[in-house]
């Protein structure tokens, strides 16, 4: 018998999402709403805590993300989907938990330090940055989850959270479960130029990008470099296309691909076609469904403002239990 899992996750609103986005992410959460109790929100008040001097274009793109989830296939039917920064609680207990959180234990967290090296353009000294765990935790704990879909670099996030779950079980009183991390396999999808995927590179393929467009971008796709004429041998491991057919060419006979590219019996031109028709059959459905919800934005606003009114009524219901704890209901 199946476990039902109370699950708990966000993705920032920072641009339109990308295949990358897709395999990497939303896959998995689709999966997980068959089965299990989610909770899935739009990080707006995250995406802060790096993009602080824009916080009007985080605004803009929060219909857009939603509008993507719902084409990609979340069901706001299964799933509660709503925006963080309109459920006033988080912050509360996100303030509460920070109380009692260590600094050593912020300072200490490798994500932060490896985020901060990074992006050395932008000014991250920031009481927000540095506390962007204890958010995160206040977001998990808040939903009482007890499994989070995570990537191996955001583990240290995660036993952070069960560690300021133990803390305030510990001075108040057992209340918050210790939420398990549902590891979720990186998307290995390069992007379109041999680095890594992103839309400040300008390599990558978003859900709502037309389908001309996409077209070219396959058609110039870098592959295998070594692979300089049809008569050389290529190797499907070093080739950028590959692993896109692998995601959205499942059906086909890859092991028949691979054998023609490594014989030197099929050339890049025609598995660029292939993935052009395939990803056409793939985003087709996905943009139509796009295409109906910008068309009305009412039903986009009802969607959210829906999963909203669930979100609150749970988070005002732990709130008020969470205050009890400390004794400090009023």
């Amino acid at each position: 018998m199946t476990t039902v899992h109370r699950i708990v996750s966000g993705m920032r609103p920072t641009g339109p999402l990308h295949l990358g986005h897709y395999f990497g992410v939303l896959q998995n959460w689709i999966q997980l709403q068959q089965e299990h109790n989610c909770y899935f929100f739009i990080a707006d008040w995250h995406a802060l805590t790096s993009e602080y001097g824009s916080p009007q274009n985080i605004a803009s793109f929060v219909p857009e993300l939603l509008i993507d989830w719902i084409a990609a296939g979340l069901d706001p039917q299964k799933s509660t989907i709503f925006r963080q920064s309109d459920i006033m609680e988080h912050a509360e207990l996100n303030l509460l938990l920070g109380m009692i959180t260590p600094l050593g234990w912020l300072e200490r967290n490798p994500t932060y330090k490896e985020i901060k090296q990074e992006l050395v353009a932008k000014d991250l000294n920031t009481f927000g940055f540095l506390g962007y765990p204890v958010l995160m935790t206040a977001d998990i704990l808040m939903y009482h989850a007890t499994m989070v879909p995570v990537g191996q670099d955001q583990l240290p996030h995660l036993e952070l959270c069960r560690e300021i779950a133990r803390r305030f079980n510990y001075f108040y009183g057992s209340y918050f479960p210790e939420p398990q991390a549902q590891l979720t396999e990186s998307a290995k999808l390069p992007g379109l130029d041999g680095r890594k995927m992103s839309k400040s590179y300008g390599n990558a393929i978003s859900l709502g990008e037309d389908l001309q467009e996409v077209r070219k971008k396959i058609m110039s796709m870098l592959t295998d470099t070594a692979r300089q004429r049809l008569k050389d041998p290529g190797d499907p491991d070093n080739c950028n296309l590959f692993p896109y057919l692998s995601l959205v060419a499942p059906d086909e006979n890859l092991d028949q691909i691979r054998e023609g590219c490594t014989q030197a019996t099929r050339g890049c031109m025609e598995c660029k076609k292939l993935l052009a028709a395939k990803m056409e059959e793939f985003l087709t459905p996905i943009q139509a469904k796009r295409n109906e919800l910008k068309a009305n934005p009412d039903l986009v606003r009802s969607i959210l403002d829906q999963g909203t009114a669930k979100a609150r009524e749970e988070a005002q219901r732990s709130m008020h239990e969470i205050r009890d704890k400390m004794g400090m209901e009023r």
